[in-house]
């Protein structure tokens, strides 16, 4: 009898994803069943270490912070990935140099690109009616000048 290695590497794979999950699901179980079961008039409001919730907690963010959260996040793995480059840079050689160099020339563009599109200015950019009703203030500012000789 042959000994296939690849059917074994997939049973054993197999046998690893059983197991845990019914480990997953014996823990559930085990906290459902274990878990204080108390009902009460204040088991579901909420509590934030003792002090009590005033108004309303649903508040709008602007999309400004989850802009810098999701970027952070992005440049952040790019940094892990270059970490791992830098810990391998003797196996890797010249073309692993090279991969790096492109990999870092792709960030350096997308953060200016970032940086142009104005992603990371935080300060207040008129919306597009504010500009209009400013432009034409200044026109009427101009012709009312301009018929009263001060122009």
């Amino acid at each position: 009898m042959l000994y296939n290695n690849e059917t074994n590497d997939h049973w054993s794979f197999a046998i690893f994803f059983l197991i845990s999950f019914f480990i997953c699901i014996i823990m559930l179980i085990g906290g459902w069943i274990l878990g204080g079961k108390s009902y009460s008039r204040y088991k579901n409001t909420p509590f934030e270490s003792g002090i009590k919730s005033v108004g309303n907690t649903n508040i709008r963010l602007s999309i400004k912070f989850y802009l810098i959260a999701m970027l952070f996040v992005i440049f952040d793995v790019e940094a892990l990935f270059l970490y791992l480059w830098s810990v391998s840079v003797r196996e890797n050689g010249w073309i692993g140099f090279i991969e790096a160099t492109m990999f870092i020339a792709v960030l350096l563009v997308s953060l200016i690109y970032i940086i142009k599109m104005g992603v990371l200015n935080w300060d207040c950019i008129p919306n597009k009616n504010e500009i209009l009703h400013n432009q034409f203030n200044n026109y009427f500012i101009k012709i009312n000048n301009a018929k009263k000789g001060k122009y």
